[in-house]
């Protein structure tokens, strides 16, 4: 039998694709009022490993990557993607996201995104969220699956 442990906090971190800068900007620092300071910031970057959003959002469409200084209990991670969805809605055009946030956190052995898109492979979290984990640490970086 396995001992019961409190599992360590988690680093909170946020994924953008967006075609509209100034909004991507703007709900960065939304995110970073309600979750503390970034501590992370990626450069932006072209966004063309799918065509999944362009309908939505356009072509053209650029990545970026924040991460948290505070660390969060890890049953409590799920409420940034409630957080997020709200500020997507918030930011939308007419029916369109400008920005698509997929939050998660990072751990030392994975890196788990929220969605509210049920599949095989995704967890049921809570309110509505599902938890996947999409990376995983080895060999000293981390790997998608196969």
């Amino acid at each position: 039998m396995g001992k019961i442990y409190k599992h360590p906090d988690v680093k909170l971190m946020a994924g953008f694709i967006f075609n509209d800068e100034n909004a991507q900007r703007n709900l960065q620092r939304a995110i970073s009022r309600k979750f503390g300071k970034v501590d992370f910031e990626s450069d932006i970057m072209d966004f063309s490993q799918t065509d999944y959003y362009r309908g939505e959002m356009g072509p053209a469409l650029k990545r970026k990557f924040i991460s948290f200084l505070r660390l969060a209990p890890i049953d409590k991670t799920q409420k940034i993607k409630i957080y997020t969805n709200k500020l997507e809605n918030k930011y939308r055009r007419g029916e369109n996201r400008s920005v698509n946030i997929d939050p998660g956190y990072v751990t030392a052995s994975k890196l788990v995104l929220f969605t509210t898109k049920n599949h095989q492979h995704r967890i049921y979290v809570g309110n509505g969220v599902y938890a996947e984990v999409t990376l995983r640490f080895q060999g000293g970086s981390f790997r998608a699956y196969e």
